[in-house]
């Protein structure tokens, strides 16, 4: 299980990936994509953990904010060309 903490709603780096679901910081939301299996074993007990934690720590974050907005707009990503083509 993981040690690091994640902090939400921080920064625009953190980011990381549980079996096959990835979740990703950003300074006005918190992407999770992709899939977790949360198997009958202590594996599973473990995502399960991790990502309860997760989400009870971004609620506890967006809690704290006494100006939440009724809702934001989501600047599009700068699309730049692959330096590597």
């Amino acid at each position: 299980m993981t040690t690091v903490p994640f902090m939400p709603f921080q920064n625009e780096s953190d980011t990381f990936t549980m079996d096959k679901l990835t979740v990703e910081n950003r300074m006005d939301r918190i992407s999770i994509y992709g899939s977790l299996d949360i198997t009958k074993d202590k594996a599973g007990l473990e995502h399960a953990m991790l990502l309860k934690r997760l989400i009870d720590g971004t609620i506890d974050e967006l809690k704290r904010d006494k100006q939440l907005p009724n809702h934001i707009s989501l600047k599009e990503e700068d699309i730049v060309d692959n330096p590597f083509l």
